[in-house]
């Protein structure tokens, strides 16, 4: 059984209209020449063709789920999921290569927050769109910061030949516009589309890392944030187009409300190529790659450093003795970089910098002097020390002799450069200039930077806020790694290390609930927001999310409803139900026949967890917000404890033996308590439904109820269903609770 099927939903389906040619999506784009010629470029640079056939695939099916731009005009959100650092612009340059074959007039690529992430990926582009040296004269481009006057008009001009069936298809451009994240570029853009006709243009918008500025940070105050209301005025002037949203953490995007323009409607989950590295690999128990920074390393207001840490020169020698091996092995070719990562403020990371000169200053002095010298000795043996750390992960790691007789050379040619945006830009990396490069900054090598052949990062910091999509941006070590992924090795706080560990379950939960919804055919509205995620993180900021959510775990407590009366039609489908349950199981008798009624039961011992999960929770219909959340969550775990226990057994009770209950409800319309407590108050008589449960394994308790408002109304046979959850079948979990979406 898999997780998802926690989710699964009755839903009335309405069928806008009947697909004609059918892939994934709506409609079935073709293969042509500009994807063709993207194809030979990539290949060249060296990708397989076993890579270059995924990433084909996955782009023919994003842009399936696209409007048809040969169909009637309409606007599509989608949201494309990929690992950090695992490929993502490569997708999205395949899209956009094959958006061309297919008619769409123009894209636009709205790429980083800066223009230096804007240039990164805008040269991506340019380089495997060969935008330059191509004869043939595909594209026409358009840069936000060099847009001109009379932009206007040659835009114009470039989709008039679309209409004009004189001008054959060969001869027609596609425009390409790669724009900042900012709202002075998305305004100007805006301005620009605002004077041409753009009625009969299909048009693709890509927003990379989509998560990002893109959301409305001001909706819990009923305002519209900047760069938020820009992007909504750029798409009001495209009347025919797809919304791409590319990013590798989705939280924001599926948790802001439905309502809003830019929740998705379809979703594409990417694979990553061969070689990749990712969370699975760097967080394995028997991982080689993670090393804890000591608490008493990681400097604090309370507890400032005044030297450089052991971990830090750990983090070095491991660093130096890979650039070692990789001049022996690989003759320099390619890169080799570490990145210390330290708190955003800039006098953290430049007094990180500053450690990182004066230790490789002083090491090269040392390793100068002569071979009796103490204080060589001293360097030498722990540079064996770490030697024989990279033993661990590195089998075919050179003598230590050998990477001696190069480290000084490793040491003296690797450039350290303090990255920051200071200045008002943050500076790009001359990655030609050297093989090895040390780079130290701070908030500047968050998302979307990427560091060339990164094999060390150091980054002593702890988790702020504690929002799972920040925290796992940082992690630019992970990426296609597998040629020198021995040499790796991420230094980290205790509460870090830890986190990205949870982290790692929550994504590959998500990852497989988003793949099996594709699967579905149905929108991605229709998607149950309902994931795993450790209690310690926030699944993202609190300030896109304008409808809350709840996170929890049941181990070892019970859940019990609050208003199991709540919609009239729930109570009358949970009676149906329960019935149909209760008559499947054979029940016995349970507390002597001197006790009062109420406090004998009917018990079904040993009964298939399987069959308790499939047959009676997943059927009820639990509709009041806050019962509806948690009593998703409980189902979320027995549904992952049965994927790894298929045949665990539980125990069902029927309270009472099916007599009415009475519970009186209060001012909230809800039961206080709907357990009966122990009689008398020391329970020598009856120890309280608490204490009515098996010593091991799931309990199902079933009531049936006789509610009484506060008017006086009576509220006859209300069935209710409270769990309780040993501690092994214990996880984490958040749900949402968007409209129209519950357990009904």
């Amino acid at each position: 059984m898999n997780n998802s099927e926690t989710l699964r939903q009755i839903e009335t389906v309405e069928i806008i209209r009947e697909l004609e040619t059918k892939l994934d999506g709506s409609w079935q784009p073709k293969e042509g020449e500009t994807l063709q010629a993207l194809k030979q470029q990539v290949l060249h640079s060296g990708l397989t063709e076993v890579e270059w056939e995924t990433i084909k695939t996955e782009a023919v099916s994003v842009l399936s789920k696209c409007v048809d731009p040969t169909a009637p005009r309409r606007k599509d959100t989608g949201l494309v999921v990929g690992y950090i650092q695992s490929g993502k612009t490569m997708s999205f340059t395949t899209v956009t290569a094959l958006a061309r074959d297919n008619g769409f007039q123009m894209v636009i690529v709205i790429a980083g927050t800066s223009l230096n992430l804007r240039d990164q990926s805008t040269k991506r582009l340019e380089d495997d769109l060969d935008l330059f040296t191509r004869t043939s004269r595909k594209w026409q481009h358009f840069k936000s910061d060099e847009f001109q006057s009379g932009d206007h008009t040659k835009i114009e001009a470039v989709l008039t030949d679309w209409q004009d069936p004189e001008v054959p298809e060969w001869e027609r451009q596609t425009v390409l516009i790669t724009v900042m994240k900012h709202h002075q570029h998305l305004g100007n853009l805006a301005d620009i589309l605002a004077r041409i006709e753009m009625s009969d243009v299909p048009t693709l918008v890509i927003d990379d890392e989509a998560d990002r500025a893109s959301l409305n940070t001001k909706v819990q105050k009923g305002d519209t944030s900047t760069t938020y209301q820009r992007i909504l005025s750029l798409r009001d002037y495209l009347p025919h187009h797809t919304f791409l949203q590319y990013t590798a953490t989705p939280q924001a995007p599926l948790l802001i409300n439905l309502i809003d323009i830019l929740s998705p409607n379809f979703v594409k989950v990417l694979s990553p190529g061969t070689g990749y590295k990712g969370g699975k690999a760097f967080f394995l128990p028997t991982s080689h790659q993670i090393c804890t920074i000591p608490d008493s390393e990681i400097p604090t207001r309370d507890q400032p450093l005044d030297a450089p840490p052991e971990s830090l020169l750990e983090s070095m020698r491991i660093f130096f003795l890979g650039v070692s091996a990789g001049i022996i092995l690989d003759r320099s070719f390619g890169y080799r970089s570490m990145m210390v990562h330290p708190t955003h403020r800039t006098i953290g990371h430049t007094q990180y910098f500053h450690w990182v000169e004066q230790i490789r200053k002083h090491w090269l002095e040392i390793l100068t002097l002569t071979e009796d010298d103490a204080d060589y000795q001293d360097l030498l043996e722990e540079f064996r020390v770490s030697y024989q750390d990279l033993q661990g992960s590195v089998p075919d790691l050179p003598p230590f002799e050998k990477l001696l007789i190069r480290l000084t050379h490793a040491i003296r040619r690797t450039q350290v450069r303090e990255i920051n945006a200071a200045s008002g830009k943050t500076p790009s990396i001359p990655w030609h200039n050297a093989y090895s490069h040390i780079l130290v900054g701070g908030q500047a090598m968050d998302r979307g930077f990427t560091v060339e052949g990164l094999t060390v990062t150091y980054m002593p910091r702890g988790a702020g806020l504690g929002n799972a999509d920040t925290i796992q941006q940082r992690a630019r070590f992970f990426g296609y790694k597998e040629d020198y992924f021995g040499y790796c090795r991420v230094f980290l706080e205790n509460r870090v290390r830890d986190a990205y560990r949870n982290y790692v379950s929550h994504e590959e939960d998500v990852r497989q609930r988003l793949v099996e919804h594709d699967k579905s055919g149905m929108p991605l509205d229709a998607w149950k927001r309902a994931f795993f995620l450790d209690r310690s993180l926030k699944p993202t900021r609190h300030d896109v999310l304008d409808i809350d959510y709840n996170q929890g775990n049941w181990g070892s407590r019970w859940y019990e409803p609050k208003a199991p009366h709540d919609s009239s039609q729930a109570i009358i489908a949970n009676r149906t139900v329960v019935q149909n349950f209760l008559e499947t199981l054979p029940f016995q008798h349970e507390g002597r026949s001197a006790k009062p009624p109420e406090f004998r039961h009917y018990v079904a011992r040993n009964v298939q967890l399987k069959d308790v999960y499939e047959e009676l929770l997943v059927q009820l219909r639990i509709t009041k917000f806050g019962d509806s959340q948690k009593f998703t969550g409980a189902c979320l775990q027995i549904s992952a404890y049965l994927d790894s226990h298929p045949d665990a057994l539980c125990t069902v009770y029927q309270m009472s033996r099916g007599a009415l209950r009475k519970r009186t409800l209060n001012a909230k319309d809800e039961i206080p308590a709907l357990f009966q407590g122990p009689s008398p108050h020391t329970g020598e008589t009856y120890p309280g439904d608490r204490k009515i449960r098996a010593p091991k394994g799931v309990t199902i308790q079933i009531h049936n109820l006789e509610l009484i408002r506060e008017t006086g109304e009576n509220i006859s046979n209300v069935p209710a269903v409270a769990v309780w959850l040993p501690k092994d079948v214990s996880s984490d979990w958040l749900v949402q609770n968007q409209g129209g979406i519950d357990n009904a």
